[in-house]
C-alpha cells in the first residue's frame, strides 16, 4: 500500500473520534439568541449518545466504520449586561467514553475510549431588540415579541485528553473559534423563527500523529421553528447546514470537503419551578465527508437566580 494511502485512511479513521470535536459545527441550538432577565444563573447536566457510520471515498480500503459514544456534559450559564445589552456567558465540560471500531482491508480495528474533553466558552450578546431587562421587562417581552438581531463568539479550548502517540483521541489538539450572527422573528407570540449564519475557524495540530494537521474554515447556516406552549414549555423543528473543513494533513491536500445537513427536534418540559428536562435528537439528511451520527440528548437545568 502506498504512503498517500495509507495518509489518506489514517485521515477518514480519525473522523471517528474527530466527530465528537467537529460535531460543534453541527449543533442544533434553538432559542440561543432568545433573552434572560438579568442575574440568571443556570447550572446544566447532559448527556448524548451519538452512532452511526462515516461515509468516506469508496475507492479506500476502509470499511464498516462504525462508533457508539456517549458524552456527559456539564455546563454554567450566566446572564450579564454588557453595553447595556443582554448577554450570556457559557462554560461547558464534556466528558466522552465509547467505542470506534472497522476495517482497515481486512484487518479489523477498534479503539475503547474514556476521557475528559475541550473545555468550551460561549458568549452571546443581543444587538439589536433585548436590551439588559428586568424580570418585568421580560415578562412583556415574552407576551409581545418583537424581533431580535443577536451575536455570539464560541471558543473551544484545547484542555482535552490527547496523546499524540495515538491516533484516535477524545481532545483535538487545537483551538476552535465559532463567530456566528443570529435573529429571532416573531410569527405571533406562540411562534418563532430563529436562523443563524456562522464561521468556524481552526488552528493547527502540529502534534497529530501522521504529520501536522491544518483545517479550511467550516461554514454553517441553522434555522429553528419554535412553537411556545406556556412559559418555559417549547419544542421546536431544527435544520442545520454546513460545509468546507477541507484538511492538509503532513502536507497532503485531501478531497474532504464537507457538505452536510442535519434535521432534528427538541423540546424543554418545565417541573417544579426552576427546573427543566430538554430532549433533542438529530440525523444526517446530507452526509458528504465528515460525521454521519444520529444523535439523542438529553438535559437537566435547574435556575439558581
Amino acid at each position: 500500500m502506498s504512503a498517500r494511502m495509507v495518509l489518506k485512511i489514517i485521515a477518514l479513521v480519525t473522523f471517528c473520534i474527530f466527530s465528537v470535536a467537529e460535531a460543534a459545527a453541527q449543533e442544533l441550538t434553538p432559542r440561543l439568541y432568545w433573552p434572560m432577565p438579568k442575574g440568571t444563573q443556570l447550572l446544566v447536566a447532559g448527556y448524548s449518545h451519538s452512532a452511526g457510520d462515516v461515509l468516506f471515498d469508496r475507492t479506500i480500503p476502509l470499511y464498516e466504520v462504525d462508533s457508539d459514544i456517549n458524552v456527559g456534559i456539564l455546563a454554567y450559564v450566566q446572564t450579564v449586561n454588557l453595553w447595556g445589552r443582554s448577554s450570556n456567558i457559557m462554560v461547558e465540560l464534556p466528558y466522552s467514553w465509547g467505542t470506534t471500531k472497522g476495517l482497515i482491508e481486512k484487518d479489523p480495528a477498534q479503539r475503547d475510549f474514556s476521557a475528559f474533553g475541550d473545555l468550551g466558552f460561549t458568549l452571546t450578546v443581543n444587538l439589536m431588540g433585548a436590551p439588559s431587562m428586568t424580570r418585568e421587562d421580560f415578562l412583556a417581552l415574552r407576551a409581545d415579541p418583537h424581533p431580535i438581531i443577536g451575536a455570539s463568539l464560541k471558543v473551544i479550548a484545547p484542555t482535552g485528553d490527547y496523546d499524540s502517540d495515538r491516533l484516535i483521541n477524545v481532545g483535538a489538539n487545537r483551538w476552535a473559534t465559532r463567530l456566528q450572527l443570529g435573529t429571532i422573528i416573531p410569527f405571533r407570540p406562540s411562534w418563532l423563527l430563529e436562523a443563524a449564519a456562522g464561521i468556524w475557524l481552526y488552528s493547527d495540530d502540529d502534534e497529530f500523529l501522521p504529520g501536522m494537521r491544518e483545517q479550511d474554515p467550516i461554514y454553517a447556516l441553522e434555522a429553528h421553528l419554535i412553537k411556545r406552549f406556556r412559559p418555559g414549555f417549547w419544542a421546536s423543528l431544527d435544520f442545520t447546514y454546513f460545509t468546507g473543513g477541507r484538511q492538509t494533513i503532513g502536507g497532503e491536500r485531501l478531497g474532504d470537503v464537507q457538505q452536510n445537513a442535519k434535521l432534528g427536534g427538541t423540546v424543554v418540559i418545565p417541573f417544579a419551578d426552576r427546573h427543566a428536562v430538554k430532549i433533542g435528537y438529530a440525523t444526517g439528511t446530507v452526509t458528504k465527508y465528515g460525521s454521519d451520527f444520529d444523535q439523542f440528548l438529553v438535559t437537566y437545568q435547574v435556575l439558581l437566580r
